[in-house]
């Protein structure tokens, strides 16, 4: 932790707090899939956000039960095997699960884990299991595709990596340990998450943030003809049956809806109005039994509040009967990731 971390967290929500709503439908069930902690390290992270951020947040006013922690390439331990410091992660969320549960919270904080893994080396079947022996919480893996050469900033230096044969060759071992996979892409990479999910229909895929259509790198300015590109991407990819997809991530800087550097944060009714159709595309092709809401915090918080972000989900998914809003919102994350 810094003095610098510190000090964009209090910047940063003191820009959120302008941006006050009463809280929509208080107490509807809500898991949150798909967050991060991290120690503030990266000008793109907004600061600290640890135990303490994520407690208040999700004592701000909505009824979140349970959380999902995603791999966040933060708090890696700092020796032994490179392939296997990711495990220090998973320790580390584990620890805070275990931490929220002694401060008695009403959420269970990471009640499941989706680690980091790369399905390339010839021993990922041993990284695997290391996770899963640092803890009981591991639902599943993420191995992050995003690639795109006119960005500044890349966690992935393979732009074909889902068809890569060595990642292929290390796939089937999650289904056989039980564990789910996040695809995390950019929309053009589309049909490599397709030929994954068709030629692996036995290990269970979850799309990350609406399958990532961008409004920077090679698509700054164009940002509304990434998104006609993806309609029909993201329906080829709605076919497969394993398939899930996360409604969010639309917050951070990838997208680009110009929300980050306003004077004042944007409300839930403009998210709303500005994401609504997209977010209710992607839940009529894969129904709201493939679908779940996320909060991708904190990097969504450069954009907005989470209080802000689950009543903007709340008045997007006003049109679905009250069975399939508690899939959108409790049942389907938990049925996914087994909590």
């Amino acid at each position: 932790m810094t003095t610098d971390a510190i000090a964009r967290r209090d910047a940063r929500n003191q820009w959120l707090a302008q941006t006050i709503e009463a809280i929509i439908e208080p107490d509807l069930p809500i898991i949150d899939p798909h967050h991060h902690l991290w120690p503030g390290l990266g000008h793109y992270q907004d600061g600290l956000y640890e135990l303490d951020e994520i407690a208040a947040d999700v004592a701000s006013g909505h009824n979140i039960v349970a959380t999902v922690y995603i791999d966040a390439y933060a708090n890696y331990a700092e020796d032994g095997p490179p392939e296997l410091r990711a495990v220090g992660e998973t320790r580390r969320a584990d620890a805070t699960a275990d931490e929220a549960a002694r401060r008695g919270l009403k959420t269970a904080i990471c009640a499941g884990i989706v680690a980091n893994a790369d399905l390339k080396l010839a021993n990922a079947a041993d990284v695997l299991d290391a996770h899963l022996a640092a803890s009981a919480r591991v639902k599943g893996v993420r191995q992050i595709a995003s690639f795109d050469a006119d960005l500044p900033i890349s966690l992935n230096d393979d732009p074909d990596l889902y068809d890569d044969p060595a990642f292929r060759r290390g796939f089937p071992l999650l289904a056989a340990r039980g564990l789910s996979f996040d695809a995390c892409f950019y929309h053009f990479q589309l049909p490599s998450v397709t030929r994954l999910a068709r030629d692996f229909p036995d290990t269970i895929i979850i799309a990350d943030h609406l399958a990532s259509p961008l409004g920077i790198g090679s698509y700054a300015g164009r940002r509304e003809e990434a998104w006609r590109e993806w309609r029909p991407l993201i329906a080829e990819l709605a076919q497969c049956p394993n398939v899930m997809i996360k409604l969010g991530g639309q917050g951070m800087w990838l997208a680009d809806f110009g929300w980050t550097d306003r004077a004042v944060a944007p409300g839930s009714a403009e998210i709303a109005d500005t994401l609504g159709d997209r977010t209710r595309h992607a839940i009529d092709l894969f129904g709201p039994g493939r679908s779940m809401f996320e909060s991708n915090f904190p990097v969504d918080r450069s954009s907005m509040s989470y209080a802000v972000l689950w009543n903007a989900a709340k008045r997007m998914s006003q049109g679905y009967n009250p069975d399939e809003r508690a899939q959108l919102f409790e049942g389907t994350a938990r049925r996914v990731y087994r909590l």
